[in-house]
């Protein structure tokens, strides 16, 4: 019995939650990105496949307020709370957490608490 990469225990978690997770029109889905250096979050209506908002670190608003991103827990923060700005704007309340294979502690977890205290529900 081999040992498992961590790229591959992550496509298998990631396979695992999107067979539960879709995104609908009326509760889309909010995906989640982390790399080493910065952070992406989208929020996708998966029946018609677009996507309806997407922040990240190396979007241009952002990149005036964090102008060296490090990868780290206050900048998720930041792109959190603004998904959840942005998200309301479109008049998206409710949407479907996907943590894209990625654990739920940390940057994934600072996001979506940052999403959750601008109003959305998942």
């Amino acid at each position: 019995m081999g040992s498992v990469s961590r790229a591959e225990a992550r496509r298998r978690r990631q396979r695992r939650v999107r067979r539960k997770v879709l995104g609908t029109s009326k509760r889309p889905r909010l995906c989640v990105f982390r790399s080493a250096r910065h952070i992406y979050a989208q929020i996708i209506d998966d029946s018609t496949g677009s996507v309806l908002v997407q922040v990240s670190t190396v979007s241009k608003e952002l990149r005036e307020r964090l102008p060296q991103p490090k990868g780290n827990i206050g900048e998720a923060t930041v792109v959190g709370s603004e998904i959840g700005l942005r998200a309301l704007e479109k008049g998206i309340r409710k949407v479907v957490f996907d943590r894209n294979g990625f654990l739920y502690h940390g940057r994934v977890k600072a996001l979506s608490e940052a999403a959750r205290g601008q109003g959305l529900e998942f």
